[in-house]
């Protein structure tokens, strides 16, 4: 019976000693954790109070809320008074005539669904839109792609190319694209065609210049360990690269519609007959030659094409913001630098 006892009590006290061990040691070993925990919360107490102390200061000068309520009125009243007399029953643009739809759809002759002029004016600036954000944003990802992999001095002549079409002038480019499709170009004739390609070539940097920064970020780890793991080059991309570039390229395609939508240069520099004007130049024509009889319908295609821009990117916000919900919630987090005693 001894035996068995001591054989029982040795057996037994090695599962014992540990968990002793553990009990001895563990407020000791939580200490360098708990410390380094309170250290980032006081940090964070410290920057919130100061945040809203600058808050405070901010919101105690007057003068800088004035400034931004008067460059607010200065540049949204117009829009409003536009968008308001729109609706406006009569046809005059300052004097209020009760509330009406007649400039949207009410009118037979001059409402933007019934005017033939007005009507095909948003089917040509939708067409253009979708088509050109369809065209310019694969280009612009695989430019990006392509440069940001490619590490030689071509690249960087090319990425400078890049942003100097970015930066350009608009008058220069479509003046340039002008002659060129009527000097040496001539089998592209003015039109749909001639605009299409001038906004695809125009547009291309935006999606370029996203996609490239977003690389930038997110580094060649994934890929590499993707590729570890057992993808091609190809799966890698389209499996790991462009999930991870998609918040970019959401983005990139939203700026590019909104921005055609928008276009008046280049697209009345390309543009041959009514029939391949968009909304911004009919607007412009009819605003400059048309008359005060023209003006309530304009009103009413301004409002279209205002609404259209502020949809689009209302939209793409929301969906991006949803999109990069976990990266903001990362971001907002415990920084890891006191934890890791980086």
């Amino acid at each position: 019976m001894t035996g068995i006892r001591t054989a029982t009590s040795t057996s037994t006290a090695p599962e014992v000693a540990p968990a002793a061990a553990d009990r001895q040691a563990g407020p000791a070993a939580l200490t360098w954790p708990l410390a380094q925990l309170r250290r980032v919360q006081k940090v964070q107490r410290a920057r919130k109070v100061q945040r809203v102390r600058s808050g405070r200061r901010v919101r105690r000068l007057p003068v800088l809320r004035g400034y931004v309520w008067l460059y607010l009125a200065w540049s949204l009243l117009p829009v409003v008074l536009a968008i308001l007399f729109s609706f406006n029953s009569g046809s005059s643009v300052s004097e209020w005539q009760g509330f009406s739809l007649r400039w949207y759809v009410g009118d037979p002759y001059y409402s933007v669904l019934h005017d033939p002029a007005l009507h095909e004016a948003v089917v040509q600036t939708l067409r253009l839109a979708v088509l050109t954000t369809v065209v310019a944003i694969p280009i612009g990802v695989l430019f990006a792609i392509g440069v940001h992999r490619w590490r030689s001095r071509q690249a960087s002549a090319w990425t400078f190319l890049m942003l100097l079409a970015f930066v350009m002038p608009e008058l220069i480019f479509g003046v340039g694209i002008f002659l060129l499709l009527t000097n040496l170009l001539t089998f592209v004739r003015l039109g749909t065609t001639a605009q299409f390609l001038a906004l695809v070539a125009w547009n291309i940097s935006w999606p370029a210049i996203i996609v490239r920064a977003r690389l930038q970020s997110i580094g060649g780890d994934y890929e590499e360990a993707a590729m570890d793991l057992g993808a091609s080059s190809i799966g890698a991309i389209r499996r790991v690269l462009l999930p991870m570039l998609f918040p970019a390229i959401f983005a990139s395609t939203v700026l590019v519609f909104a921005g055609v939508i928008d276009d008046f240069v280049i697209v009345d520099l390309l543009s041959s007959n009514a029939q391949s004007q968009p909304m911004s130049v009919i607007i412009y024509t009819l605003g400059a030659h048309g008359g005060s009889a023209a003006a309530p319908a304009l009103n009413a295609l301004a409002t279209v094409m205002f609404v259209m821009s502020i949809v689009t990117v209302a939209i793409g916000w929301a969906i991006y913001r949803r999109l990069t919900r976990g990266e903001q919630r990362r971001a907002g987090g415990l920084p890891l630098g006191p934890l890791t005693g980086a």
